[in-house]
């Protein structure tokens, strides 16, 4: 969560209140226009205190515009109802809603499945907040499991953590929490994520695991998780060094099992000991819901884990959130029961259809050059072509905002800050009509874009849009 200061003395203002949001007697029910950043003295009517928060929130970009957001803007109403039954519930109350932990404990069982965990039966998962508290937990159980086979050096050696440069930011706060030193791979020209070779390069009898990323939220590329396991495994021939990889599949571990089934990356691969996902994301439920998994319980310490009273037995649970509702994961159980493997592999491959399609028509205009293409994650990436001179990729993200469009731009890290790109996610909801409408909203800029003099964003930090 973002951290907030308190209002300056500019904020300090009242809420304008309309004479017609009075309930019944537009000049008797009036209430007072109530301040911006105190309580207000006296209550008001709800229809009057729903209709002020609605009027501020219309100036809120519309979520199914946003093609900043990897987070699902879109569900079936009859999803919206269940959720909106489940809200009172406390997912920490697991004696007191034994029905919610049982739909949370078959999510698990059937992400194991769907991941080939060697036995399902056996791995070991939670629900989260989102993918970032599932990736804080799987990171405290590599430093856990590694300090375990340290003991004799630890708390006096550092643990480490390697990664690409392309990492969610999430990670970096994993490391600041917990103390582990961040050792990130660079990008290297074309390479815009990890490279294994040099992952293992990195590693040491320090190294707690190396992160490996099913979707980069760069530009939207599968890192080759195969690859750097081979290295690992080839590192633990020459040195002895035992290296676990944690996959973090944000979003392709909600795309890759039903899209790409040739592609190994999950437990098939010995070596990877643990996975997250969002189920916020490619997992189509509104936020906030995530999933960590566990090869076995061995890939788990016990020590980490809580023991609850659970319809009079013993439920494990490990978890940084305690309260939070448990609408998310019955909402994810939903979908699961509602789409099954082939409903998802119908949906996200329109997803990825409609983002390769999308990239051609943005190509085919001839002023930019694909980075990504949208047939790995339904995500692509592109920049301005060299020839041209007259405006830059945060020049055409401020002007698809006049029409409604959230398109970040942004400036790749360390070794390529050279190279600045727009993004463009495509979600379920994202149809190819509204894909159609986006590229004939580009399309009908260019003329304008090209007779400008120079590019014309100054400050390139506060244009972009672009957060993970």
């Amino acid at each position: 969560m973002p951290l907030h200061e308190g209002p300056h003395q500019a904020a300090e203002r009242r809420l304008s209140v309309n004479p017609f949001y009075g309930p019944a007697n537009p000049l008797g029910d009036m209430a007072e226009a109530p301040p911006t950043h105190r309580l207000p003295d006296q209550p008001m009517a709800p229809m009057t205190a729903h209709q002020l928060v609605r009027d501020e929130l219309m100036l809120d970009g519309n979520a199914r515009l946003n093609l900043a957001t990897f987070v699902t803007t879109w569900m079936e109403p009859e999803a919206g109802i269940l959720m909106a039954e489940c809200r009172d519930k406390n997912m920490i109350d697991k004696d007191e809603y034994p029905r919610t932990a049982e739909l949370e404990r078959r999510c698990v069982a059937m992400l194991a499945d769907l991941w080939n965990a060697p036995d399902p039966a056996t791995a070991v998962g939670c629900s989260t907040t989102g993918s970032s508290e599932a990736c804080m937990l799987a990171g405290m159980a590599l430093k856990r499991r590694w300090a375990q086979r340290s003991a004799d050096r630890y708390p006096g050696a550092r643990p480490n953590l390697v990664m690409g440069m392309n990492v969610q930011v999430c990670w970096e706060k994993f490391c600041n929490f917990w103390e582990v030193e961040a050792r990130l791979v660079p990008m290297e020209g074309e390479r815009f994520h990890l490279d294994p070779q040099a992952a293992a390069e990195l590693c040491d009898e320090n190294t707690i695991g190396v992160v490996g990323i099913l979707g980069s939220t760069f530009d939207g590329s599968y890192e080759p998780i195969a690859d750097l396991c081979a290295a690992l495994d080839a590192l633990r021939e020459r040195t002895g060094l035992d290296v676990p990889v944690h996959v973090d599949g944000a979003s392709g571990a909600m795309v890759a099992p039903f899209l790409d089934e040739d592609l190994v990356w999950d437990f098939r691969l010995p070596r990877v000991a643990s996975i997250n996902t969002s189920g916020h994301k490619y997992g189509l439920v509104y936020p906030g819901v995530g999933w960590a998994l566990w090869r076995d319980a061995e890939a788990l310490p016990e020590e980490l884990v809580f023991r609850v009273n659970y319809l009079g037995g013993d439920m494990p649970t490990f978890a940084l959130n305690f309260s939070r509702p448990g609408a998310q994961v019955v909402a994810q159980y939903y979908t699961f029961l509602r789409l099954g493997r082939q409903g998802y592999r119908a949906v996200q491959q329109a997803a990825r259809d409609v983002a390769t399609e999308l990239a051609g028509r943005v190509e085919a205009l001839g002023d930019f050059q694909l980075l990504t293409r949208g047939d790995e994650l339904p995500v692509f990436a592109f920049t301005t072509a060299p020839d041209v001179k007259a405006y830059d990729v945060f020049d055409v993200s401020r002007r698809l905002r006049e029409s409604g469009w959230l398109v970040p731009a942004y400036t790749f890290p360390a070794n390529r800050e050279d190279l600045s790109v727009l993004r463009v996610v495509c979600r379920n909801g994202f149809s190819s009509d509204l894909a159609e409408l986006l590229a004939q909203d580009l399309e009908r800029l260019l003329p304008d874009l090209r007779r400008q003099p120079r590019p014309l964003t100054e400050d390139r930090s506060a244009a972009t849009s672009f957060h993970h």
